[in-house]
């Protein structure tokens, strides 16, 4: 595996001497600034290449731009709605304007509105780690008597709306903005916020959009753009949804294994693949992590590696994000599938039988506790991590194991 990193730009509190410390070969990251929609220029792609190849000193770094996460896709695109298509058209043109500058592998998402979602973002652990979590009953809290969104009530079962009920009365008004900021935060890094009324004005424009609409809309967009990317030697790679099973009426369509068997059929080609996110498709109890790389890894060629602890055995339910060889999903048996893939990959002759990994999100330990890191990204949580899966990537590597 391609051992990467998540940098968010001069602005993050990760530096890029920090990277190098960290033992990370590659870099991903995004021109978060511009807006979804908007054209990514070469100036400014050349400017964050050359960003990401300095430290702060001005020495050379080694390293290099891998995997852009992400190219954003506009809301226009996600309803066919407004400039929908001349939004595509943009799309296309950054992919030209990436590979132009050597950049081959570009993640996405096509989740509704939000981008991932969370009610609390540094949750104590007893170790005195903090890390982020979903709460149902706090969120259904927030849907029902903060938002107060219509239907809200038929969505989440009984116990979970008495809770919710009894929660928001004992809330303080600091209490309730925390939990909508947590909530609505938008992006890791993006250029767009989100206030309550903007939410429900983008609730109210999905009223007429089922899952299986959306759907069609992501296949219509992937049959204007995965040509075009496979012509300039690119590779897409969706995201899953975070979390993946419905939140606040919404549709979601890139959730379990099935949802990504459609994605590859409905636009086969090798330009149209898979981000394999172990903590956001193991908050479900039905997704197969190690199961769906061995059956799917033909097409993964993007891994977030991290782990979460589900609160229970419903599809929808609480969960937090854990250490990353802890939770639900067995990291070691999810490394040994990728590392027998890109095996096989390899004995094919594929160039591209390295799939670039990065440590997803992270606990924040020890100075990350004094930090105001982006939530969820600590530099030393994420060391851990990366460290703890370069334990494991190196013992199934070894000249003694079945992958040397």
């Amino acid at each position: 595996m391609l051992q990467t990193w998540r940098w968010f730009g001069p602005h993050d509190i990760a530096k890029i001497e920090d990277v190098v410390q960290a033992g990370a070969e590659g870099i991903v990251s995004a021109l978060h600034h511009i807006q979804p929609g908007v054209v990514w220029s070469s100036e400014e792609i050349e400017k964050r290449k050359a960003e990401i190849s300095r430290t702060s000193t001005g020495e050379p770094s080694g390293l290099y731009w891998t995997v852009v996460e992400s190219l954003p896709i506009s809301e226009s695109i996600k309803k066919q709605q407004g400039d929908w298509r001349q939004h595509i058209e943009t799309y296309k043109q950054s992919l030209q304007n990436l590979a132009d500058a050597g950049i081959e592998t570009i993640c996405y998402n096509f989740m509704p509105i939000l981008d991932w979602t969370r009610t609390d973002l540094a949750w104590p652990r007893p170790s005195g780690a903090t890390c982020m979590r979903f709460d149902f009953a706090d969120f259904a809290a927030f849907d029902i008597h903060i938002l107060e969104r219509r239907g809200a009530d038929n969505d989440f079962p009984e116990a979970v709306k008495e809770e919710a009920a009894k929660r928001f009365s004992e809330m303080d008004e600091q209490r309730k903005r925390q939990l909508t900021g947590n909530i609505i935060a938008g992006l890791p890094g993006g250029a767009e916020t989100f206030s309550l009324d903007d939410v429900r004005t983008h609730l109210a424009e999905y009223d007429d959009i089922p899952a299986d609409r959306l759907r069609r809309n992501l296949f219509d967009f992937l049959e204007e753009v995965v040509p075009v990317a496979e012509k300039l030697g690119q590779r897409l790679c969706c995201h899953p949804d975070d979390p993946p099973f419905p939140l606040l009426g919404l549709p979601r369509i890139m959730s379990t294994e099935a949802d990504y068997r459609a994605l590859c059929s409905a636009v086969d080609s090798p330009a149209n693949g898979i981000t394999l996110c172990s903590g956001s498709l193991g908050t479900r109890p039905d997704n197969d992590l190690p199961g769906m790389m061995e059956r799917l890894g033909g097409r993964v060629h993007f891994l977030h590696l991290r782990n979460v602890r589900r609160e229970g055995d419903a599809i929808a339910g609480s969960f937090y994000e854990d250490e990353h060889l802890a939770g639900g999903t067995d990291m070691v048996a999810l490394i040994a599938a990728v590392l027998k893939e890109e095996a096989r990959r390899k004995a094919e002759g594929r160039a591209d039988h390295q799939i670039p990994m990065r440590p997803d999100h992270g606990q924040d330990i020890v100075d990350d506790l004094r930090r105001r890191s982006q939530p969820g990204y600590p530099i030393i949580g994420r060391l851990r991590g990366l460290a703890e899966l370069r334990g494991v990537i190196t013992a199934l590597s070894h000249a003694r194991t079945e992958f040397s």
